[in-house]
């Protein structure tokens, strides 16, 4: 599959939005107090998982922070933007968030059946990615020089892996795990280690692992019905993740890298055995006599230019983003 942005304003311009609707910057009095009434309807299904009456109006407000406008969403502008100056009050916010006595879990789990009561299909979507968050110094958990998809580029970044449920009623995050490198699993990092709060217990992942953590934790739950999973080449060229979500019983449609190589048809496969050389094999491996594997790119080749469709992915801030398949 090959990608191309070739924006079209004449053509986008004269495509309506997915609603039907004309597009407005207006909203009126009425649209303003729907939205908050929504709101606060929303914030009563997890009313009960806090314990105290301060803490459900920091979960509501920290709610609203998250959802305004701001640039920075972090404790203090919105304290300074929601409520002025008011140090108490950015003080008890950080408090409630890294502090206080409340469980993260419950909150995930009840967010995850209104997912499934709202948008939940038998053949639902569980789309696995990675997000880079930018960061200027180093006390951040897990802040590294490494690759920033938000940037596009290697910089100094947190790095985090999400799950996402799509279907035909729409879409909405599920999961969250912090990618820790493995560099801060050394003596170099132990005071930043302690400083940050990270669990002793804790050991090192790799992004499709964390991810096939998250999607593996969603099967015998059975609360969110799903039966694909999709991601990217990060995930994509790790056999363990894809052997993970087959030994689910799910179905995978996954990137790879182009120079992947692959047989049109299985190879013929020597099973664990004897060797020549050294201990008994314990896996099976290619017979000697397989053709040779070739790179996709190298299939993609050799395709026909009949086989291949144009077909348009998204509407991009550019105009359409299209992609060739065959």
């Amino acid at each position: 599959m090959s990608k191309s942005n070739r924006p079209s304003h004449r053509r986008a311009s004269r495509r309506p939005p997915a609603s039907g609707r004309k597009p407005t910057s207006r909203l009126a009095v009425r649209d303003i107090a729907t939205s908050a009434d929504e709101l606060v309807a929303f914030q009563t299904h997890f009313q009960s998982l806090f314990r105290r009456r301060e803490q459900r109006a920091w979960f509501l407000f920290y709610l609203c922070g998250q959802l305004s406008n701001l640039e920075r969403k972090t404790i203090e502008p919105m304290v300074l933007s929601l409520l002025g100056v008011n140090a108490s009050a950015i003080r008890t916010v950080q408090h409630f968030i890294g502090r206080a006595c409340w469980e993260t879990a419950p909150v995930l789990e009840q967010a995850q059946r209104l997912v499934a009561d709202w948008l939940g299909e038998p053949e639902g979507v569980v789309i696995v990615d990675g997000s880079g968050f930018p960061k200027q110094g180093d006390h951040s958990a897990g802040v590294a020089w490494q690759y920033c998809g938000h940037l596009g580029k290697l910089a100094n970044c947190q790095q985090g892996v999400f799950t996402v449920y799509a279907s035909r009623q729409g879409y909405a995050f599920l999961d969250k795990r912090l990618y820790i490198p493995e560099a801060w699993f050394t003596a170099e990092y132990q005071d930043r280690w302690q400083a940050c709060g990270i669990p002793n217990t804790l050991s090192f992942q790799t992004e499709p692992a964390l991810g096939l953590e998250m999607i593996g934790g969603l099967r015998p739950r059975a609360v969110v019905p799903f039966r694909w999973v999709t991601a990217d080449e990060a995930y994509g060229k790790s056999p363990d993740f894809l052997d993970g979500i087959a030994a689910l019983d799910k179905w995978y449609l996954a990137e790879v890298p182009a120079d992947t190589r692959v047989w049109w048809r299985t190879p013929p496969i020597e099973p664990p055995g004897p060797s020549l050389f050294g201990p008994p094999r314990t896996h099976p491996r290619v017979k000697r006599t397989a053709p040779r594997p070739q790179e996709m790119r190298e299939l993609m080749a050799q395709l026909p230019r009949t086989l291949w469709q144009r077909r348009v992915i998204k509407e991009g801030s550019k105009g359409p983003i299209t992609a060739e398949f065959a």
